[in-house]
């Protein structure tokens, strides 16, 4: 997605009153209208980048908390850039897609050593940095720079989409093409209102269920409100979603349980979890279990023993976890960097996915037992 200066095509220069009056009706509406967030007091580029990527793939209500935790840990760029990874991935545990957050760090640490701990008001230097895509680039530079360049997220792409009625699902494909439309009623000396007032239209009123069409200021503007196709676009989109069973050890020792810590690329970057893996078809769960704490730790395990069936749903996929308490019946696992043995005290110390958390529930006592 080109993040160019929008230009009207010539077909629709004609309809620019027409369209100044959308922004002036659609300004108006949000500044009487729009919610008090923490991120929308100031034009702090580090505070707008944060939220901005905290609310990606996730709700205001959720992000709140967070947020306010972060800027209590990491107040500003420096202080991120020094801290741990583990401490930044556990002020993230919760919020899920954990990459966003190891993104943060790094570029948290380019910016202070390449440019001097401000965030570049530069559309090439800040692509260049960790997970500073065409949303994030034209976000941070419109709403902190007052840079003339069109947003689109999830909010605004429902929106744009119903305006036109173009009759498609709402996929990031079609951003090219709602970008073109969106150009014929940019602002481009208001650009971060304009933006921050079309996400929110989409948040409040263009809703994806339910849109609040008698509420909303540019009805008469929207083309599928006046086909009555409101309800039906973008259309929904076709999810493919496959099911995954894996094995989970919980090998103790005395007291403390063994835990390792994920690569730092692929699914969960960098936070800690017990051994397992996926079951191989046709393939019995204690065998597997042996199996994948063979390949991953080397060891041979003994009193295997049935705790709960731990289920929870990803983006693209749905997970059943077994998990099976057991002790070691040969050889010696040794601490490390990446290897620990910890109290069910000290493990909420350590960054780990949510499924993990709800293993760690189980073993507290304050999970519910859920056999297959």
């Amino acid at each position: 997605m080109s993040l160019r200066r929008p230009v009207a095509p010539k077909s629709e220069r004609g309809t620019r009153p027409r369209q100044r009056r959308f922004a002036s009706i659609l300004l108006t509406w949000y500044a009487r209208h729009h919610r008090k967030l923490p991120w929308r007091e100031s034009r702090d580029p580090y505070r707008i980048w944060v939220s901005e990527i905290m609310l990606q793939q996730t709700t205001v209500r959720a992000v709140l908390p967070y947020f306010d935790r972060w800027f209590r840990l990491f107040p500003d760029l420096e202080t991120l850039a020094r801290a741990p990874l583990i401490r930044v991935l556990r002020a993230w545990q919760g919020l899920g897609y954990y990459a966003r957050a190891a993104n943060l760090h790094r570029a948290a640490r380019v910016i202070v050593r390449e440019h001097g701990g401000r965030i570049p008001d530069d559309e090439r230097m800040l692509r260049r940095l960790p997970g500073f895509g065409p949303y994030t680039t034209a976000a941070v530079l419109s709403l902190a720079y007052g840079r003339p360049l069109p947003v689109i997220d999830a909010n605004v792409r429902r929106t744009l989409m119903r305006i036109t009625g173009l009759d498609d699902e709402a996929s990031s494909r079609k951003d090219r093409l709602l970008l073109g439309r969106l150009s014929s009623f940019f602002p481009r000396r208001t650009p971060g209102v304009f933006n921050q007032a079309m996400m929110e239209l989409g948040a409040l009123v263009c809703r994806s269920r339910n849109p609040l069409c008698l509420s909303c200021p540019v009805i008469g503007f929207c083309t599928a409100a006046r086909e009555g196709r409101q309800d039906t676009i973008p259309r929904p989109r076709r999810r493919a979603s496959r099911s995954v069973e894996a094995v989970v050890a919980v090998i103790r020792e005395g007291g403390r349980f063994f835990i390792q810590r994920r690569p730092p690329a692929g699914l969960f970057p960098g936070l800690w979890e017990f051994p397992g893996g996926k079951r191989k078809r046709g393939e019995g769960l204690e065998a597997a279990l042996r199996r994948e704490v063979r390949e991953e730790i080397g060891v041979e395990i003994r009193n295997i023993r049935n705790l709960a069936t731990v289920r929870h749903t990803y983006t693209s996929f749905r997970v059943a976890l077994r998990v099976f308490s057991c002790r070691l019946k040969s050889g010696r696992i040794s601490p490390g960097p990446d290897r620990r043995w910890v109290t069910l005290a000290s493990v909420r110390r350590y960054p780990l996915p949510s499924a993990s958390v709800r293993i760690v529930e189980l073993l507290s006592g304050g999970g519910r037992r859920a056999r297959a």
